[in-house]
């Protein structure tokens, strides 16, 4: 029932930036962390950036200073700017929203179909 759907994939130059977006459709958006997380191939998925209803957001270490999340609590998006772009950040970026704590017990966690981020070296 729940879908999330990201964009703005695609090649970059190391140093580049880019920006994903992710909507959320059929959400309470307001009793969601929401996160984004990426794959590279053969790897296991990793977090790389979650922000709650408030504005409070974590990063991984990896990507802190470059990387930006922020969310749109009215349009039911989450972003990811990613600025300095380096070989190593390649991979499927999936957008995540993990319900909180006191949401209803029947929400669960929802993925996106994942979106590739490709950075030349």
């Amino acid at each position: 029932q729940v879908q999330l759907v990201e964009s703005g994939g695609g090649l970059v130059q190391s140093g580049g930036s880019l920006s994903l977006s992710c909507a959320a459709l059929r959400i309470t958006f307001s009793l969601y962390v929401l996160g984004w997380y990426r794959q590279a191939p053969g790897k296991q998925r990793e977090l790389v950036a979650t922000i709650r209803s408030s504005g409070t957001t974590t990063y991984a270490d990896s990507v802190k200073g470059r990387f930006t999340i922020s969310r749109d609590n009215v349009k039911n998006t989450v972003d990811l700017k990613m600025n300095n772009l380096k070989p190593e950040d390649t991979a499927v970026y999936y957008c995540n929203a993990d319900p909180v704590a006191e949401a209803p017990r029947g929400f669960r966690e929802a993925w996106g179909q994942g979106t590739l981020v490709t950075v030349s070296s």
